[in-house]
């Protein structure tokens, strides 16, 4: 991350160091320099109020895990899925609280609720790193996890659904099919990318698995925090009727996803409520407990967030990615990506509100429209791929993971095969 962060500093600052060199000023606007310093600005107060506007995000979701944990809800899903689990994260205990908290993180992904995924993921992340034993370096499981995350198939990308809508759209679901394929195809290749790369990284690689650590944001350590290894998963069929049933969601939201939307924010509440309050769990108690942590996780992930949204800000700002889109956009017009495409291609894993905004305005232009092949293929874009080095920055920052290891190789493999996979469907179905 160190390099990252560096090049993309270094690169912003040589762009309008050489615009600044040949500006005219016969515009009347600002110097590129004085543009960059703008931006800096800017993109630091912006990403303290993105931490602060998670707050009550934050507190809202990680309430309710907390919820769901005493009640035993993390456990009930780690043993459903532990077949598939225990062969993706071999070191990590399979009743462990951080299986529960990793599935939650990828169901909420899966129905594109990126708020509720968040809170599920940097839960996940702080158990993983209690089983960390080398603090401040990424574990296989950690990369893992991370890959997948940002590539995970999505059934529902509720979002982009109503933007659409917004936009004018004849079919807003009509990119169901295009992002769940885009999705699949990269949630596979992170899986691939991650196992491959954790060889290439093999000697710097932390001791797993070695005992909790206290809790990064002070839990009591009862309930779920207990040893509880013991449990036996599921018997096999019931693990098998479970991703059937799953499987059998893929067809519901295709054909009903619209209408399933809205209720889903508000159904997942009810529902932890309703088990936590089922299992005798004193819900309202527990809730309060669990939010306190949004308040100190908020806290904690500014200074990471600073650090990169002032990157892409001033890379933004720079001028540069308007010379990457020219002087690839000759080369990618011919593998299905418009030159008026690239842009979110390119910024999509490093802002996601930039990259929301290129599509608004791709979509509500008149000349694109949402129903062209652009305008579909801009939108699976933006529900097929995760805002990775946003990802990176929240989920370590949350745990002050410094050394990355192939973590960021593995998610941009990952975010390079959905667009792939957005472009193969884009062009299949509307090209």
């Amino acid at each position: 991350m160190n390099i990252v962060f560096f090049g993309i500093i270094a690169i912003a600052f040589a762009v309008a160091g050489w615009n600044q060199l040949h500006w005219a000023g016969a515009s009347g606007g600002p110097s590129p320099m004085e543009a960059l310093t703008k931006a800096m600005v800017n993109s630091a107060a912006d990403s303290v109020e993105l931490a602060l506007g998670l707050i009550g995000v934050m507190a809202l979701f990680l309430g309710l895990v907390k919820v769901a944990e005493e009640g035993g809800l993390l456990r009930i899903l780690a043993r459903l899925i532990r077949p598939l689990m225990v062969r993706l994260f071999p070191s990590v205990p399979p009743e462990h609280p951080a299986m529960g908290a990793m599935i939650l993180n990828m169901s909420a992904n899966a129905m594109g609720l990126g708020n509720a995924a968040t809170p599920f993921g940097i839960r996940a992340m702080q158990e993983l790193d209690r089983l960390n034993g080398s603090p401040g370096t990424a574990t296989d499981s950690m990369a893992l996890f991370l890959a997948i995350n940002t590539s995970s198939v999505t059934l529902l990308p509720t979002g982009v659904i109503a933007l659409r809508a917004a936009a004018g759209s004849a079919d807003p679901a009509g990119i169901l099919p295009t992002t769940l394929f885009a999705t699949m195809c990269s949630t596979v290749v992170a899986v691939i990318a991650a196992k491959l790369y954790a060889r290439a990284f093999r000697k710097d690689r932390p001791v797993e698995a070695v005992g909790i650590r206290p809790d990064p944001v002070g839990n009591s350590g009862d309930g779920e925090e207990e040893a509880v290894y013991g449990l036996e998963s599921y018997p096999g069929w019931i693990s098998v009727l479970a991703l059937i049933g799953l499987a059998s969601f893929i067809p519901v939201a295709v054909v009903w996803g619209k209408w399933i939307s809205p209720w889903v924010i508000p159904s997942l509440m009810l529902g932890f409520l309703a088990f936590g309050f089922v299992r005798r769990i004193r819900v309202y108690e527990v809730f309060v407990e669990g939010a306190k942590d949004g308040f100190s996780v908020a806290v904690k992930i500014i200074p990471y967030l600073v650090a990169i949204l002032v990157a892409v800000g001033m890379f933004r700002a720079s001028g540069a990615m308007d010379l990457m889109v020219r002087l690839l956009g000759p080369f990618t017009s011919k593998v299905g990506i418009p030159a008026e495409a690239l842009p979110m291609a390119l910024l999509r894993p490093l802002s996601g509100s930039g990259a929301y905004g290129i599509l608004a305005s791709l979509i509500n232009d008149p000349s694109i429209g949402p129903d062209s092949y652009i305008g579909y293929l801009v939108s699976t874009f933006q529900g097929s791929t995760e805002t990775t080095f946003y990802v990176i920055a929240v989920y370590f920052g949350a745990v002050q993971v410094r050394r990355l290891r192939h973590t960021l190789f593995a998610a941009l493999t990952a975010d390079a095969a959905g667009i792939m996979g957005a472009v193969v469907a884009c062009k299949y179905l509307f090209g």
